[in-house]
């Protein structure tokens, strides 16, 4: 996989990217990711990137022309399946999303500062806006950085155990189940004796029992239907 991210601060991906989990799998060569300076196809000696908007208001508006002059060249270069653009207007990020993205080859992800992007973009060159929750946040690099983790960690190979992103919360509509380690005993705190039996049977099913239980005390909007 291949992912562009287009911003005007690519310093605020350096810890994100360099890592844990995201560090590893550009290590393998299983992703590769690119931080992309809008400012670098900004056409004044000043590399303007911002502008005033039409009709007044507070608040400075991201200019159509550095933006789509870059995404002009990057498409140059390779054929992408989706154009992101990281927005409050958003479809809200989920881990049916996050599956989905992890199937593609090659994706752009614009980060918005200020106000936003100038409307023409998003009519002529963003194919899906995503939204990380109901907020605001100053721009969206760190939602970028949040998108990409969530689909990076599911490409094959990337997880020591493929097994693990499986049973993670919201794969299967649920929260995940309790996990414990060791000591089996802690200050009077015991693991569950189902855990330590050895029988992948009862562990399964108690597993599940124990997911459905914390899903409907916590998200019960999840088992909905």
């Amino acid at each position: 996989m291949h992912i562009d991210i287009l911003t005007i601060f690519p310093e605020m991906f350096e810890g994100p990217f360099n890592h844990s989990i995201i560090k590893r799998a550009q290590e393998k060569k299983l992703v590769s990711i690119s931080l992309v300076n809008i400012r670098d196809f900004a056409t004044d000696k000043h590399k303007r990137v911002d502008d005033y908007q039409y009709g007044g208001g507070s608040g400075m508006v991201m200019m159509i022309e550095p933006i789509a002059n870059c995404i002009d060249s990057l498409r140059q270069k390779r054929n992408y399946e989706e154009i992101i653009y990281m927005s409050p207007d958003g479809d809200l990020l989920d881990q049916n999303i996050s599956n989905q993205f992890s199937m593609c080859n090659n994706l752009m992800i614009l980060c918005g500062h200020y106000k936003g992007i100038d409307e023409r973009l998003r009519e002529a060159y963003i194919t899906k806006e995503i939204s990380i929750g109901n907020y605001v946040l100053s721009g969206g690099e760190l939602a970028a950085a949040v998108f990409t983790d969530s689909i990076v960690r599911l490409l094959p190979g990337v997880l020591n155990d493929e097994t693990s992103a499986l049973s993670d919360s919201f794969q299967n509509d649920l929260l995940s189940a309790p996990v414990y380690t060791r000591p089996s005993e802690y200050k009077g705190m015991k693991v569950p004796d189902v855990l330590l039996s050895g029988n992948d049977k009862e562990i399964f099913k108690w597993r599940q029992d124990r997911a459905v239980q914390r899903t409907n005390a916590r998200r019960p909007d999840l088992l909905k239907g």
